[in-house]
């Protein structure tokens, strides 16, 4: 697969290369609440038994497992990421489960889904529009391979308003997380997190920027303090 520019050829190389402890620094990352936050977001993009899902920036596929057992097995869940490293990773997890889920792993860029209009009965993203190149353009993606009436849940972590809220955050980030990837050799890696959290639209911004990709009902909920954040967006 092709990245169309040089800053998504470097962010896919971060989490190439983060891919092994992905998993690990993420339950660092959210004191282990992720689980529960991803459970939440597959809730809010309602998947029903036998529809077509999407996960896009899967990663380690924890969002698509979770639709895949909604869904069961007459649905199916397309897991897209541009990480080869990732979606290993995500396809083994997949294999060692007690049972198949109706999941396919596909490398693909998020601002070029490989997929055809209103294809989706829902959809999901964890962790993946703060590192996207355009924004906007993910947002207009994912508006144009839904169905009318479709959802998409987009989880990821955000400043939050409150001061004393943001300074823990920037101390846990700098004294508990950063120096956990480093010494799993991923110090630069996870030093991207702060300055990304600063360029990353707030929860008013992102509904602006999913109106106007031409979604018809958008919420923004925050969650963990405004930590995090959940953008609820129906076509």
């Amino acid at each position: 697969m092709n990245v169309s520019s040089p800053q998504a050829q470097e962010i896919q190389a971060i989490f190439n290369r983060i891919a092994p402890a992905y998993d690990e620094l993420n339950d660092r990352l959210s004191l282990g609440f992720h689980r529960v936050w991803k459970q939440m977001t597959v809730k809010w993009c309602n998947p029903k038994v036998g529809d077509v899902c999407l996960d896009v920036c899967c990663g380690s596929g924890d969002l698509a497992r979770l639709l895949g057992q909604q869904v069961g097995s007459t649905g199916k869940v397309y897991g897209v990421d541009f990480s080869a490293a990732q979606l290993q990773i995500a396809e083994q997890r997949t294999q060692h489960g007690f049972s198949p889920l109706p999941i396919v792993w596909m490398e693909g860029d998020a601002l070029h889904l490989p997929f055809a209009e209103n294809f989706f009965d829902a959809a999901t993203m964890g962790y993946g529009l703060r590192n996207v190149t355009d924004i906007s353009g993910s947002l207009q993606e994912l508006h144009r391979v839904l169905k009318p009436q479709a959802t998409v849940a987009i989880l990821d972590f955000h400043r939050p308003s409150n001061p004393q809220l943001r300074t823990f955050q920037q101390w846990y980030l700098d004294t508990i997380v950063v120096p956990a990837a480093a010494q799993m050799g991923l110090r630069e890696e996870y030093a991207y997190i702060n300055p990304s959290l600063d360029r990353f639209p707030t929860g008013p911004e992102q509904v602006a920027l999913a109106q106007q990709a031409g979604f018809s009902s958008v919420h923004h909920y925050p969650i963990a303090g405004g930590m995090m954040g959940v953008l609820v967006a129906t076509k």
